[in-house]
């Protein structure tokens, strides 16, 4: 157990931004892990679990312990004609699960190509994009008890999953730490290419034949095309959610706009925030070193020395303004910190 003082974390977030932790350490296994959260006990500091650091926006120092999960494996537990079952280290790359699953040629997760982070903060967020949600292959994951270390299993309907929602963000916020997730996958794979614009990526490319890696492919391309690198520019990807309301009022938005955008759900209608934004004047909008990027409006940018206390202002200044055009509030995907 290897426990480092006043380190700083501009390396560990995807913003870039550069705070301080009191204490920091990694685990790697279990076993570390518990060793860390007991230290923490026995000197009455708090603790703060870090993924891969592209769901936080640090707004000040932390002064606690940050331990970085680095637990790694994939296992392949059970196998039939149609399926597999596999557990998944928390500390995994989430897109290096994915190139992994396709090579296997395991379907199912191919859609959430290029998500960044790792595979503990997956269910969390119950991640999502073209159409596909964590909560369509998530089986069970194991997480360590904050309190007593004592290890609990979670089936999908004790995580209460929404839209990048679970209650590891609500009831149980900060009571649990997820050190393994487990996932059913499919050996003949159901190809989703309807959402966004996978099937027209896919034409320009000139897939004839599908495949895991086509669309896989098709989705990295449309990934890369509007979103920034966070190696060149910090960034957490998308900023905020996109916003469901009820049909009734999308059918008077598209009155006045007829342009907006709207996808039918359970709750209503969704709306793409990136448009909301855009249709506000803020895409492309630069100030200091924060900013709104050029081709993606739901994705705030640090330039290079921008802080925290930056991003969040600006950040409201947008709710702000798309609430005043159009009534609809956004909520960030980020956590503050």
């Amino acid at each position: 157990m290897n426990i480092l003082e006043n380190i700083s974390l501009k390396a560990y977030n995807t913003f870039g931004i550069d705070k301080k932790a009191k204490y920091f350490s990694v685990a790697n296994n279990l076993e570390e892990l518990i060793a860390l959260l007991k230290w923490a006990k026995l000197n009455n500091e708090k603790v703060l679990i870090l993924g891969g650091g592209s769901n936080i926006l640090l707004t000040q120092d932390l002064d606690c312990l940050v331990i970085k999960i680095e637990i790694k494996g994939i296992t392949l537990l059970e196998e039939t004609t149609d399926e597999v079952l596999i557990e998944v280290g928390a500390g995994v790359i989430w897109h290096d699960l994915v190139l992994y699953t396709i090579d296997q040629n395991w379907g199912g997760i191919e859609n959430l190509s290029l998500i960044p982070g790792t595979v503990g903060a997956s269910p969390m967020q119950n991640i999502g994009a073209y159409g596909v949600e964590i909560k369509e292959v998530f089986e069970n994951l194991k997480a360590i008890d904050r309190n007593d270390f004592s290890i609990r299993k979670f089936e999908g309907v004790d995580c209460n999953f929404g839209y990048r929602e679970s209650v590891f963000k609500h009831e149980l916020k900060n009571q649990f730490i997820i050190y393994s997730v487990t996932f059913r996958l499919k050996k003949s794979p159901d190809f989703k290419i309807t959402y966004g614009a996978i099937q027209q990526t896919l034409q320009e490319k000139g897939v004839k034949e599908l495949s895991l890696k086509a669309i896989s492919d098709a989705v990295i391309s449309i990934r890369q095309s509007k979103l920034p690198d966070p190696k060149e520019i910090g960034n957490s990807g998308s900023f905020f959610k996109n916003p469901t309301i009820p049909n009734s009022e999308f059918e008077k938005l598209k009155e006045n706009y007829p342009d907006i955008p709207g996808y039918k759900n359970e709750e209503g209608t969704k709306i793409p925030a990136a448009w909301l934004i855009e249709q506000a004047g803020w895409k492309g909008k630069r100030f200091g070193d924060v900013g709104v990027h050029q081709n993606q409006p739901l994705v705030l940018v640090n330039y290079g020395n921008g802080s925290g206390e930056e991003i969040v202002a600006l950040s409201k200044k947008i709710q702000k303004s798309v609430f005043e055009k159009f009534q609809i509030e956004l909520s960030p995907e980020v956590n503050f910190l």
